[in-house]
Formats: structure tokens, C-alpha cells, sequence
């Protein structure tokens, strides 16, 4: 019997099922965490109960430089992210409109992606030093390839047919980016910043914790150079929930931007 035939038999599954079995996975997890060093299996100064973690996290809620340094890693993520998502929109609808200059960049695109943003660690850290410059140039750099690629995609998926059809009828080049190229490549457009969103996280983490720029990555390297081992894990919880946050939004944003789009109605 074929998946679909069994879905068709047995109807779709519950809407609260995969959350339950999320919660259900994570509830393991914790317990694991709990009972790993109080039976031994693991030496607890580098493991400890995830009681003690939770402790360590209601202890880092009541103190004000927490908060200051979770609003430095969102200000951070955020202004790095905005600046990518319009550096990569405006540079992928300009290059993927002109086929010439699609064609001088190509080679340029695929030699810069791959390079590693944390490659740029040392030549930021010469320049800014600890300031936050130096991760806003890694997040930029980082995410600002995920905006790109998926623009150039979605601009090339454009139907040349009814791109022709625009400027037979004399539409202007910004009519036709605004009711031709936009609408197909917008798709693409909300998955690229989905991609970033996650990347500028990472790299904001990264240069906090490498560099030491003002945030929840340079607590965490301070809560670790201190023997804080409890702190250190309660921070690194934080960051996982901060994770979980940027996707869930991120995931809101792709379903309200894209909720005229037949995949998303077909989720719906």
C-alpha cells in the first residue's frame, strides 16, 4: 500500500501531533541532561543537571547586563540582516535583469560565496577591532549571499513571454520589475531571507564570541573563561531559544508574505 493510499484510507494526520511529539522529543532530551551526572555516567563540572542550568537561567533573567547584551545580539542580527536583505535585493534584481551583466558577474558570485565568513575574522578585527563593525561586515557578508542567489534565481525564473508582453505594451522598467519580475521572484525572495535571517545569526554569534563584540556570544566566552559552567550552558540555552525564535518569525513572515502563493495555501 502506497503512502498516499494510506493517507487517503486513514485521513490526515492531527494538527496537534507533530507539536506534541516535538515537546515529547524535548522533555527526553531534558531528562537525559537531568539523569546523566546524577547516576555518574558524566562528570558533572562539565555536564551538570539541566535543574542546575535552569537555576543558572533564572538567575541570568533577574540580572541587567543579561538583558543588555540579548539586546545587543538582536540589534546586531537585525541591523545586519536589514542591510543584507536590501544590498542582495537591489543587486539581484539589477544583475539578473541584464543578461550581460549576469553573465561579467557569474564567475565573480561563485569565486566570493564559498569564502567562509569567519576567513574575514582576522582583516575585521585589524580594521574594527571588538566594535560591533566587525560582526555587522560578517553578518552582511554572510547573509548577503543568501539574498542574492535566491533573487538571481527568481528573476531568471521570470517568463520570458510575459516579460516581452510588458514592454510591448511600453510598460517602463520599473513597471515591469514592480508587476512582472517582482511577483515570480518573490518566492524566492522570502526563502532567501529565511536562509539569512538563521546565517546572520550564526555569524553575529560567532564574532561575539570569537572577537569579543558587545553580546550573548562574548557572555558566553567570559561565562567559560570564569569556570562558570552552568552559566555557560544556561547562556548557550538562551542563544537555542533565540534560534528557535528568528525561524518561527521567519516562517510567519514567509506565510503572511506569500499566503496569495499556492504552495503556502496548499500548507494551509
Amino acid at each position: 500500500m502506497t503512502t498516499a493510499t494510506a493517507t487517503a484510507l486513514t485521513g490526515p494526520a492531527p494538527r496537534w501531533r507533530q507539536p506534541a511529539l516535538g515537546v515529547l522529543g524535548l522533555a527526553l532530551v531534558v531528562a537525559v541532561v537531568e539523569a546523566l551526572p546524577r547516576l555518574g555516567i558524566v562528570d558533572d563540572r562539565f555536564l551538570p543537571p539541566f535543574s542546575t542550568m535552569a537555576r543558572a537561567l533564572a538567575e541570568q533573567l533577574t540580572v541587567a547586563e543579561f538583558w543588555t547584551a540579548l539586546g545587543q545580539t538582536l540589534r546586531g542580527w537585525a541591523l545586519g540582516l536589514a542591510v543584507a536583505m536590501i544590498a542582495g535585493i537591489a543587486a539581484g534584481v539589477v544583475i539578473g535583469s541584464v543578461p550581460a551583466l549576469r553573465a561579467v558577474t557569474a564567475s565573480t558570485i561563485e569565486f566570493l560565496r564559498p569564502i567562509p565568513s569567519v576567513a574575514l575574522i582576522p582583516l575585521v578585527v585589524l580594521i574594527y577591532g571588538s566594535r560591533p563593525q566587525s560582526a555587522l561586515v560578517l553578518v552582511v557578508y554572510a547573509a548577503f549571499w543568501q539574498v542574492l542567489v535566491q533573487v538571481l534565481y527568481g528573476v531568471a525564473d521570470v517568463d520570458p513571454v510575459i516579460r516581452d508582453t510588458a514592454r510591448s505594451y511600453r510598460f517602463s522598467r520599473w513597471a515591469v520589475v514592480r508587476t512582472v519580475v517582482w511577483p515570480t521572484a518573490m518566492p524566492y525572495v522570502v526563502t532567501g531571507f529565511r536562509l539569512a535571517a538563521a546565517v546572520a545569526l550564526i555569524l553575529e554569534i560567532t564574532a561575539e564570541l570569537i572577537i569579543g563584540v558587545p553580546g550573548l556570544g562574548r557572555a558566553i566566552g567570559v561565562a567559560q573563561s570564569s569556570g562558570a559552567v552552568a552559566q555557560t550552558y544556561a547562556l548557550v540555552i538562551v542563544v537555542g531559544l533565540v534560534g528557535v525564535a528568528v525561524n518561527a518569525s521567519a516562517r510567519a513572515v514567509e506565510r503572511r508574505a506569500l499566503r496569495w502563493h499556492t504552495s503556502v495555501r496548499r500548507d494551509l
